[in-house]
């Protein structure tokens, strides 16, 4: 049995002698079937042959539909009237991240009473397995003695909640290795419910030089709030990015008779308080920049943030070790037009009420590939079924099945592991990216293309789990 393989099962067990069930965080113990996840609806428009016209005519041309002035809304009005027509990207940092009305600075958007729900949310055993993940690479690393994990967008800290546990119960392997978590959140309000589930609740959270937040876990361990990820210590890091990179502004392109233009959002003459698509009247530095002669689709998104992003976590880990693992659905630059937004566990219009809805759009893989290439070894993207069944998911399911008390407590559990692996829920839908330092793989592996990645056992949850 390969060394990661090895790992792996041996950190799986360790981890399943723990039969703890820890309940359903997002139904209250009701059942999931009220509750949507961002990618288990249909883009809007599928297919290639998405043209401007039919995305306008969902946004733009909807007479029907009602747009509440919301104070973002007045606040891009107004923006629009100084300025002129905004890109894509521009609306929707606005839209989620503006200080004052953005929607991710003061809203709970995760769970039941929110917006969506994340795989973190519907079972533990999801975060257990990415622990597993991570341990299992610090170990392939040489175990160093320092030990960061740094995730990104972390959401209401369930995710990052079911790793400590996870490094708590391996205390005996991880005793010797400094740890610490640090936190990348932009939002006061997901901060503030991150630190009640992460930290004791009378844990002085103090200011510091770089992070806007500190404590201590209820593990014991120290923990940091950042709101950039240039502010986050370098060295030797463990990435993790669940479910973040989908969130970022995205720049969307349309190819015309006339070439390539791009989209951006302008007020309706025909309603004044109403949004719409229009295409810019000339080339703007962001076409020059992104779109390319051998483009063969006729819709194109972008996103240069989680560009820049990738860049810079390559580059630590290629000059300091550690590991990237990315978690998102997305597709291997085949889609169009992914742009949508979500209200109340429902499709909402992007451009109606803005600042009320969550706004998101596929992940483009191969952009992420071509970012990160030559810096770093990519594995995948593989869809979260496999991942998680060569993680040993089975094995940990079966574990609490035989513990679980009552008939209710085996239906939750079961409920929440289709949800997590079924190929038209989340199992297809999500896919896991990993970012290595060259040397950590086999010389054979170093320059795998995509498609070729779910063959190798030398990276956990990227091979097959064969326990032999």
């Amino acid at each position: 049995m390969p060394l990661a393989e090895l790992a792996c099962f041996g950190l799986l067990r360790s981890v399943a002698r723990s039969s703890r069930f820890h309940g359903n965080r997002s139904s209250g113990g009701r059942s999931l079937g009220g509750l949507i996840h961002r990618p288990g609806l249909p883009a809007l428009f599928p297919g290639s042959s998405s043209t401007i016209l039919r995305f306008q005519h969902f946004s733009s041309e909807n007479k029907t539909a009602e747009n509440p002035v919301s104070p973002m809304l007045k606040h891009l009005i107004m923006k629009i009237k100084s300025t002129g027509p905004i890109t894509v990207a521009e609306y929707m940092r606005e839209v989620l991240t503006n200080p004052v009305k953005g929607y991710y600075m003061h809203h709970d958007m995760l769970g039941e009473k929110g917006d969506f729900v994340t795989s973190p949310e519907i079972s533990q055993i999801f975060g257990e397995l990415i622990g597993i993940w991570f341990v299992s690479e610090w170990i392939a690393s040489g175990k160093p003695k320092r030990f960061q994990l740094v995730e990104l967008g972390p959401g209401r800290g369930s995710l990052t909640s079911d790793i400590l546990r996870v490094f708590k119960q391996l205390n005996s392997l991880l005793s010797k290795c400094e740890i610490s978590i640090h936190l990348m959140e932009v939002s006061p309000k997901l901060s503030e419910i991150q630190a009640s589930v992460l930290t004791e609740e009378n844990t002085k959270l103090q200011e510091s030089s770089t992070a806007y937040m500190q404590g201590i876990t209820k593990t014991g361990l120290p923990i940091f709030w950042y709101r950039n990820l240039n502010d986050v210590p370098g060295g030797n890091s463990f990435y993790l990015a669940h479910e973040f990179l989908d969130a970022l502004p995205i720049h969307k392109f349309q190819k015309t008779e006339k070439g390539w233009h791009e989209l951006l959002v302008d007020i309706d003459p025909g309603a004044p308080d109403k949004l719409r698509f229009v295409l810019a009247p000339s080339i703007t530095p962001a076409t020059k920049a992104f779109i390319h002669d051998e483009e063969s689709r006729n819709h194109v998104e972008v996103c240069p943030d989680a560009g820049i992003i990738i860049q810079k976590l390559a580059q630590n880990i290629e000059e300091n070790g550690g590991a990237a693992l990315i978690v998102d659905y997305g597709h291997d630059g085949t889609k169009t037009d992914t742009f949508r937004g979500f209200r109340g566990h429902k499709l909402h219009d992007v451009l109606i009420s803005p600042g009320t809805a969550d706004l998101t759009a596929d992940v483009d893989f191969s952009y992420l590939q071509r970012i990160a290439q030559g810096r770093v070894a990519t594995l995948g993207p593989i869809k979260q079924q496999d991942f998680l069944r060569n993680m040993g998911i089975d094995i940990r399911l079966q574990v609490l099945l035989q513990n679980a008390n009552d008939v209710h407590t085996r239906n939750q559990l079961l409920r929440s592991y289709e949800m997590l692996m079924d190929l038209d829920k989340m199992g297809g839908c999500f896919k896991f990216f990993a970012m290595l330092p060259h040397c950590r793989l086999r010389p054979s592996d170093q320059v795998m293309k995509p498609e070729h990645s779910s063959v190798s056992a030398a990276v956990a949850g990227f091979g097959e789990l064969t326990l032999k």
